[in-house]
């Protein structure tokens, strides 16, 4: 039957920035179609991780900053996820930060810190899980979490904006490369999510107003809105999906 190909059970999922907000979302969605999960965030992820055992699925939980992740630990962390739940199927790279100045203004911190945790620390977990699945033949699903700002440029957010950019092209490279070796990689491209990221301009009521004019869902995303399209990507309904960015966005894109 065609549902079962969108069943999860008896897969391990790693979903980075697990804590709140949509690693959360995509964590529970990734439990409740069948997944055993391991969280990772600089954060403690035990609320996620207390719904998960609530779903009847196995978690773990790591704690650390992806800020400056090196290949090694990576793979360390890949690693993990086999010691602790006997095997790794799916990575979710959602964890991020943003910063906002000015682009004659910003700083160098600022740009690093971004580029770090979005963009390169995604890049070596991709490369460490596929290491992986290419040593054990298995194959495996990576989903990295873009944004609306892998199309668009914003403002104020340089850095955030060219390491999304990043990880949609990193995205497509990524699939050319592994799709041979049984391994889909793709990416979700959140539109505007009620979330901590987006909550100075939703506290700003005619910026609100305006973004949510040109919504045509007129509503803000909420995080649960992600989990039917990951727990898509992460099944074998998505097999024959390789290096696809999909918006979801209330119809953003197509206003």
């Amino acid at each position: 039957m065609i549902l079962d190909a969108f069943k999860l059970n008896g897969k391990v999922a790693l979903v980075t920035g697990a804590a709140q907000g949509l690693g959360q979302a995509l964590a529970l969605g990734l439990a409740e179609a069948g997944a055993d999960v391991v969280t990772l965030d600089r954060r403690s992820c035990d609320e996620t991780l207390q719904q998960v055992a609530l779903l009847g699925r196995r978690g773990h939980g790591l704690t650390f900053d992806l800020q400056g992740v090196t290949p090694s630990v990576a793979q360390e962390v890949i690693q993990e996820c086999v010691t602790q739940l006997g095997r790794f199927d799916i990575l979710v790279n959602n964890a991020g930060i943003i910063r906002r100045a000015a682009a004659l203004d910003f700083s160098q911190e600022d740009w690093e810190a971004v580029l770090n945790i979005n963009l390169s620390s995604a890049f070596y977990l991709c490369q460490a899980a596929a290491r992986f699945w290419v040593t054990t033949s298995q194959g495996g699903k990576i989903i990295n979490v873009a944004s609306m700002l892998a199309f668009q440029g914003g403002i104020l957010v340089p850095s955030y904006a060219a390491a999304k950019s990043g990880l949609a092209g990193l995205t497509r490279a990524l699939a050319n490369e592994w799709a041979s070796f049984g391994i889909n990689v793709n990416a979700i491209a959140p539109g505007y999510m009620a979330t901590d990221v987006t909550a100075a301009i939703r506290a700003d009521a005619g910026r609100s107003q305006a973004m949510l004019a040109r919504i045509p869902a007129n509503r803000w995303g909420e995080p649960a809105d992600l989990k039917g399209v990951v727990v898509f990507l992460a099944s074998a309904a998505a097999d024959y999906l390789h290096g696809a960015i999909i918006p979801v966005d209330g119809g953003w894109l197509s206003r």
